[in-house]
C-alpha cells in the first residue's frame, strides 16, 4: 500500500485505488504510526495522542477499538493489508518500507540529489522531490506532539530543497524565473538568510541591482530590528558580490558539484547561518526502523554546515 502525507493524508492500495480510512480518531492513529513508521508507539502515548487530557473510561479497550476499524480499512481496500498495522510492546506500529510513503521517497530523493555531482541531475532530482508536496505534512494532524516534530522536519527539509534547487538553477543560469521564484518564497520565509542571499544573487544576474540592494536593505533592517543581529556571512558576501560589480558565469550543463560556482561571486551550496532560527537543518532520513525526522542523512549537501512553496 502506497501512503501520502506530504497532502491531506491519504491512503492507495497497491493499484492506486482509494482507501478510506473512516473516522477522525482512526485517522488521527494513522497518522501518528506513519510519522513513527518501524517504531512502535506506545499505549500511553497513542491514548494521550486521540483523547487529550479526557481519555475514556477504559482507554486501552479505546485504543483497541480504533486499532481494529484500521486495520479492518486496510484490509478492505487490499487484502491482508490488516496485517501491517502490528502489536509491539509497548503499543503498536506500521510495519511498512520508507518509500511507501511519499515523504519516504521525498527523503530519498533529496539524498540522491545532494550525493550527486551534476547540476542539472540534482536539479531535476530535487525538482521531482518537491514535486510530492500538495500541502503541509501530516494536515490536519501536526498540532500533535506525536506528530509536531515529524512535521516540522519535514517542511524544514522542504525549504533545504527549494534552497539547493535554486542555487542548482543558478548555477545553470536560470536566474531569470528564478527571480519570480524567490521573491513568493522570500515573502513566506523574510528572515532566512539562505534565501534571501539566493534572492540578491538571481536579481544581480538578472540585470537588476537596484533591486537586488534594495532586498539587501530591506533584510539588514528587519534582522537588526526583529532579531538584533546583522546579516550573516553568506547574506555578506552576496552583497558585497554586486558592489564589487564582480563577473559570474554558469557552470557547464548538466555539470558541477553542489559547490561548484562556476565563478566569482556565485551562491553554491553552503548552508544558512542559523542565528535567525529560521535556516534549516540537514535533511533527515525516512528509514523503516526509524521515524520519519531522527534517522541520520546517508548524504548532506556537500559543502552545507547547517543542522520540510
Amino acid at each position: 500500500m502506497h501512503f501520502r502525507v506530504l497532502t491531506p493524508l491519504d491512503v492507495r492500495s497497491s493499484d492506486d485505488r482509494p482507501a478510506p480510512v473512516p473516522e477522525t480518531k482512526v485517522r488521527a492513529l494513522l497518522a501518528a504510526l506513519l510519522a513513527h513508521h518501524g517504531r512502535p508507539v506506545s499505549t500511553t502515548r497513542l491514548v494521550e495522542h486521540l483523547w487529550g487530557p479526557r481519555p475514556p473510561a477504559n482507554p486501552t479497550a479505546s485504543l483497541q477499538s480504533k486499532v481494529s476499524q484500521l486495520r479492518r480499512a486496510l484490509d478492505t481496500a487490499e487484502p491482508g493489508a490488516r496485517k501491517l498495522v502490528t502489536a509491539t510492546p509497548p503499543g503498536y506500529r506500521l510495519d511498512i518500507t520508507a518509500e511507501a510513503v511519499d515523504a519516504g521517497r521525498f527523503t530519498v530523493l533529496t539524498h540522491r540529489a545532494y550525493a550527486s555531482a551534476g547540476t542539472r541531475e540534482r536539479a531535476d532530482l530535487l525538482g521531482e522531490a518537491l514535486d510530492l508536496w500538495h500541502g503541509p505534512a501530516f494536515a490536519g494532524f501536526a498540532d500533535s506532539d506525536l506528530v509536531r516534530p515529524v512535521a516540522e522536519s519535514l517542511e524544514e527539509q522542504r525549504l533545504t530543497a527549494l534552497e539547493e534547487r535554486a542555487a542548482a538553477r543558478l548555477e545553470l543560469g536560470e536566474h531569470a524565473p528564478l527571480t519570480g521564484e524567490l521573491a513568493g518564497l522570500v515573502a513566506r520565509h523574510p528572515l532566512r538568510e539562505r534565501l534571501r542571499a539566493l534572492q540578491l544573487t538571481a536579481l544581480y544576474r538578472a540585470g537588476r541591482q537596484s533591486e537586488a540592494l534594495a532586498a539587501y536593505g530591506e533584510i539588514r533592517t528587519r534582522l537588526a530590528e526583529e532579531l538584533g543581529v546583522d546579516p550573516g556571512p553568506e547574506l555578506t558576501a552576496a552583497h558585497q558580490t554586486i558592489l564589487r560589480q564582480e563577473p559570474w558565469r554558469t557552470s557547464p550543463r548538466g555539470t558541477g558539484g553542489a559547490g561548484s560556482t562556476g565563478g566569482t561571486g556565485a551562491i553554491g551550496s553552503a548552508g544558512a547561518d542559523d542565528r535567525t532560527g529560521d535556516a534549516a537543518p540537514a535533511a533527515t532520513t525516512a528509514t523503516v526502523s526509524a521515524p520519519l525526522s531522527v534517522a541520520p542523512p546517508p548524504a548532506a549537501p556537500p559543502t552545507a554546515p547547517h543542522p520540510r512553496p
